[in-house]
């Protein structure tokens, strides 16, 4: 290839690599400040249940309860864990190709990159479809 012409199998890792590894960095961020933000509230609840009405208590506790539900609906942990894992198998593949290690070493090695790094994708797809096909909505 000439160094205008563009790789798409070089292109298709780099490509997924940023996208798994700023997904994952997003659903981290999420899942921390929802999380801090449940410890904090649910923490004050039963202070504030000394002295306040009941009705600020209530709705102290229904932040709490809605922060835990939000979790649930969009995985956060979940999906940071897993795309954190997939970001680093694509690292682990660009390592290995630049160089020119294990299933790398003595073969078409743009053939075996491009079917390594759509099988890892495809593993991702299938364990991303298995665990959000019970959930309604699911996007």
């Amino acid at each position: 290839m000439d160094e205008e012409q563009v790789d798409p199998v070089w292109e298709r890792l780099i490509g997924q690599l940023n996208w798994y590894s700023a997904k994952s960095a997003a659903a981290q961020r999420a899942y921390k400040q929802v999380k801090l933000g449940q410890i904090v509230v649910g923490a004050v609840v039963p202070v504030v249940a000394l002295s306040a009405p009941a009705v600020v208590t209530a709705v102290l506790a229904a932040v709490v309860v809605v922060a835990e539900g939000a979790q649930q609906l969009f995985q956060w942990q979940t999906n940071w864990l897993s795309y954190r894992s997939t970001a680093e198998a694509l690292k682990h593949e660009r390592f290995l190709y630049l160089a020119e290690a294990g299933p790398y070493r003595d073969v078409d090695r743009r053939a075996v990159l491009a079917e390594r790094v759509e099988n890892l994708l495809a593993l991702e797809n299938c364990e991303w479809v298995g665990s959000n096909a019970n959930r309604p909505e699911s996007g």
